[in-house]
């Protein structure tokens, strides 16, 4: 194999090509530092592996996602669907990690409820294997929600930050 490098989102395309595939039970993929083991059929009591993105100095793009009026968003570790105001962004999770409200502990956050942010902003942190992944916001607008607290394990896709979007 080539020295080619693979981002985040190339790792992502893998694991939804093995997930669809039925010809696959295992995979294993090394590249570098970057190690992927996907298995199937084992228990539900074992851990999916972590993928980290291969840069970790580079901000991690969220993916903000305008909400029509009014949403109800199902959060996996919540009971009870949350509703959004209307042209809200959902600042979710680029990957699975354990979030960081600040840059160190003991610092101040970086944002608050009420903060008004910058698509640049950076909204928090999510670490995976050592790696620090800095989340942007996205999209300006004002911090409404934080949904997860500091140091708690976060999911692929889970909403972390809401923000209500300013109008351009």
């Amino acid at each position: 194999m080539s020295n080619t490098a693979f981002s985040y989102q190339d790792l992502l395309q893998i694991v939804d090509l093995i997930k669809t595939s039925t010809q696959f039970n295992e995979f294993h993929l090394k590249v570098g530092d970057i190690e992927l083991d996907i298995r199937r059929g084992e228990p539900a009591a074992r851990p999916a592996p972590a993928v980290a993105a291969p840069d970790a100095t580079a901000p991690t793009p969220a993916t903000p996602v305008a909400v029509s009026p009014p949403a109800a968003i199902a959060e996996p570790h919540r009971s009870v669907p949350l509703a959004y105001p209307a042209g809200s962004v959902l600042v979710k999770s680029p990957m699975v990690g354990s979030f960081y409200r600040a840059p160190e502990p003991g610092a101040h956050p970086f944002v608050e409820v009420g903060a008004r942010v910058t698509a640049q902003s950076i909204v928090g942190i999510v670490e995976v294997m050592k790696l620090m992944n800095s989340i942007p916001a996205g999209q300006a607008g004002v911090v409404t929600h934080l949904l997860v607290e500091d140091g708690e394990p976060v999911q692929y896709g889970q909403v972390l930050v809401v923000i209500e979007a300013e109008n351009a």
